[in-house]
C-alpha cells in the first residue's frame, strides 16, 4: 500500500508540473470564460493522463524490479 501511494504522489507531482507548464508556456491568456475554461480542461486531462501512466509505470517498475530480486535470490 505504501508503493502504491508514493507512486500515486510521484504521479501527482509529475501532473501538476505537466499542467503548470501547458498553462504557463502554451495556452495563450484567453479572452473569454469558456475559452479559459477549455484550455484548463485540456491541460487537466492531458496532464491527469500523464501522471497516472508514470505514477502506474513507476509501481510497476518497482514491482519488476522485486520481482527479479526476489528470483535472483533463489
Amino acid at each position: 500500500m505504501k508503493q502504491i501511494v508514493i507512486a500515486g504522489i510521484i504521479g501527482a507531482v509529475m501532473g501538476f508540473i505537466m499542467s503548470f507548464l501547458m498553462n504557463y508556456l502554451m495556452v495563450p491568456v484567453p479572452e473569454t470564460v469558456v475559452d479559459h475554461a477549455f484550455a484548463h480542461g485540456t491541460t487537466g486531462a492531458i496532464s491527469g493522463f500523464m501522471g497516472g501512466f508514470m505514477g502506474v509505470y513507476s509501481f510497476l517498475s518497482n514491482q519488476k524490479k522485486k520481482q527479479n530480486l526476489k528470483l535472483d535470490q533463489e
